[in-house]
């Protein structure tokens, strides 16, 4: 039987209680401002006058008015979102989580919002583009397509998404790589290689991952981590990846997903169409002009659904810990690991019941210690 002793979690601290109130109040600022922009753009009809100035800008090309009208719904939403985002960079600062420069800053932000443009872009040409030539099935094909974009991001945001942010090279600390790398195969997964994430050019946070699907899965390790946990440390934070892994938490999530979006799509249907047929608020149902209506339907049924799906990524995180305790020699690693890290990126250990059921996909860091000691004493 493994012996461990059971030490109480330090309290939060006065300083990660705030910064964590702080983020939460952010978090509804952020979700209220988007919400109230999508209701003005509705309830004023000036969602029309954007669409007609995207059909004058065009030339009444349909196509190209749309990405010009997603493109300038970008711009309104990040002029308006800035001094929030601003704020954020500048809390990250203030409690000494961040090394970014603000030139560094500015220059993700435009690149971020230049993906986002050219994602939504995507998305928003294949919505339309089968409203217009399919509207009675527009939103079964959309569900379909969606569902293989998802995949197909997974698999590429390893290789293709995250290098716009950060730099990765290949892990030098051999001894590690192999003991990742056999840690993996007694998983059942194979990676493609392990990675140091260049973390420390822009966070004091450290942070972990396993990613991609098939040939781009591979391991990534900030380097903040490793510069400051021990192997053993490391290989517990890994080995709770890989419990994600082994219990099919990626495919399982597809699935939930899947049945979420169809129903999504579903809904907005059904309110595209009560909006379009019932109360004429649009002349058709291709109109781009309703764009804010759909995105109005997915973020009030995100918001209903949040609880739920943070209740169940809160299993799977448990069953991924469990993983970990049943493929390392000791949990101890684990607890330490979960206890500088809590201190790292200043996480709340013991988070209100409320604040945990409503906002954390994971369970607090206090549950999870305790499990681990459980554990240990079990076994």
């Amino acid at each position: 039987m493994i012996e461990t002793e059971t030490m109480p979690v330090p309290a939060d601290s006065a300083e990660s209680r705030r910064y964590n109130r702080i983020k939460r109040w952010m978090g509804v600022g952020d979700f209220a401002l988007g919400l109230g922009l999508l209701i003005v753009l509705l309830a004023t009809g000036w969602t029309g006058t954007l669409r007609d100035l995207a059909l004058r800008g065009a030339s009444q090309n349909y196509t190209f008015a749309v990405f010009l009208y997603v493109l300038m719904l970008m711009l309104i939403s990040k002029v308006i979102g800035l001094p929030l985002d601003y704020y954020g960079f500048r809390l990250e600062h203030r409690f000494h989580l961040s090394n970014q420069r603000l030139r560094s800053w500015l220059w993700d932000e435009f690149k971020s919002m230049l993906v986002g443009l050219m994602l939504a872009t995507i998305a928003v040409e294949l919505i339309y583009s089968l409203l217009r030539h399919v509207p009675q099935y527009w939103w079964l094909i959309a569900w379909a397509v969606f569902l293989g974009l998802i995949v197909l991001l997974a698999q590429l945001a390893p290789v293709v998404l995250f290098p716009i942010f950060y730099k990765f090279e290949p892990l030098e600390n051999e001894e590690l790589k192999r003991r990742l790398t056999v840690l993996s195969e007694r998983a059942g997964t194979r990676v493609r290689g392990v990675y140091r994430w260049h973390l420390s050019e822009k966070s004091k946070k450290a942070n972990a991952a396993l990613t991609g699907l098939g040939t781009t899965r591979r391991i990534i390790l900030a380097d903040t981590l490793l510069d400051n946990y021990s192997d053993d440390e490391i290989e517990a934070v890994l080995a709770h990846e890989l419990g994600h892994h082994v219990h099919k938490h990626i495919l399982k999530s597809i699935l939930v997903q899947a049945g979420i979006t169809f129903g999504g799509f579903w809904l907005a249907n059904e309110v595209l169409r009560y909006a379009v047929e019932r109360r004429h608020l649009f002349e058709t149902m291709s109109d781009f002009a309703n764009f804010p209506l759909l995105i109005l339907v997915s973020t009030v049924l995100s918001f209903l659904l949040m609880p739920a799906l943070n209740a169940y990524s809160r299993f799977n995180e448990r069953q991924a810990d469990r993983y970990c305790f049943e493929s390392v020699a000791s949990v101890e690693p684990f607890i330490s690991s979960m206890s500088k890290l809590a201190e790292q990126n200043l996480a709340e250990k013991e988070p209100a019941r409320w604040v945990e059921w409503l906002f954390h996909s994971h369970p607090a860091i206090a549950k999870r210690v305790a499990a681990a000691e459980g554990w240990a004493r079990a076994h």
